[in-house]
């Protein structure tokens, strides 16, 4: 999914404005203030960030608030209940995206991808810049770029994991799953097949998140109590952050069971921005009036 560089440029600015509203939270600051923070006039912030969120900033900043989060976390035990029948992927208002996957044996992790070709590619996305491997059994790492570090940095500390394995430059091979994460208007039927390389807890964890629909909350003691191991949680954390597929196996949807944020392998503003951004867009879709 490439697009222009000012694309990437309109991210930054989101991203400062996020980290911003993060500082302040409680003091909940005004569309004067934020626009002021990342220097543009409050109509052309306001136009900006509608069109990067598909909601008001205000609205947005609704939804990072911890009284949002405590709503959703109190209904999280039934959603995810409700869930388990639906497979690992769950239909939402927003997309409809259906997900498999296949774990590697360990023999194939001591082979160190000999005999695989990953194809690889760099992408610009609302959310920043993301590198992703595919091979022909899925998609193996869908990471986005920390503020300072290089794509070719990015690709050196995957290629040590995989020194047998063939790398091949080929950003085509990344779209068929890059495409419908953004398109809000998708309703992809085709499943998006996953390379999962864990031990079989950490998979079951991501197994488990792959049961949370798009704009819903749950926390680490939800994720333990579904695993069948409710004391847990700490492991589950652990499980969460090691997860190489950003969205696809969707952990920013997690929380501490306090409504605190907890961590985000990429960021606390990125995964901010994907609460805020998921949250928004499906209340633009079932009640379009910007307040």
């Amino acid at each position: 999914m490439e697009e222009p560089q000012s694309y990437l440029a309109d991210y930054q600015r989101i991203e400062k404005a996020i980290r911003f509203i993060e500082s302040n939270i409680k003091n909940q600051p005004g569309l004067r203030q934020i626009a002021e923070h990342v220097g543009l006039s409050e109509f052309h912030f306001q136009r900006l960030f509608t069109r990067w969120a598909g909601t008001s900033p205000h609205r947005f900043l609704r939804f990072l608030t911890k009284e949002y989060a405590k709503q959703q976390l109190a209904q999280s035990a039934n959603l995810l209940d409700a869930t388990l029948e639906l497979g690992l992927s769950s239909p939402s208002r927003l997309h409809d995206l259906f997900v498999t996957y296949e774990a590697m044996t360990p023999a194939e992790f001591r082979a160190l991808g000999e005999g695989v070709t990953m194809r690889y590619g760099l992408h610009n996305t609302p959310l920043g810049t993301c590198l992703m491997v595919v091979t022909e059994r899925g998609l193996t790492d869908l990471r986005f770029l920390d503020e300072a570090e290089s794509g070719e940095t990015a690709l050196q500390n995957l290629q040590t994991e995989w020194p047998q394995a063939r790398w091949l430059a080929d950003p085509g091979a990344g779209l068929p799953y890059l495409q419908p994460l953004f398109d809000v208007s998708s309703s992809a039927q085709t499943p998006l097949p996953l390379l999962l390389r864990g031990t079989n807890f950490q998979i079951k964890v991501w197994e488990a998140l792959l049961r949370i629909p798009a704009g819903k909350l749950v926390s680490y003691d939800d994720i333990a109590r579904t695993i069948g191991q409710p004391t847990a949680s700490r492991a589950v954390g652990t499980a969460i952050g090691s997860n190489r597929i950003a969205l696809l196996i969707p952990c920013h949807r997690v929380l501490q069971k306090t409504g605190g944020l907890g961590g985000y392998r990429w960021g606390t503003a990125r995964k901010l921005a994907l609460i805020g951004r998921e949250a928004g867009q499906l209340a633009e879709i079932s009640d379009p009036e910007l307040f």
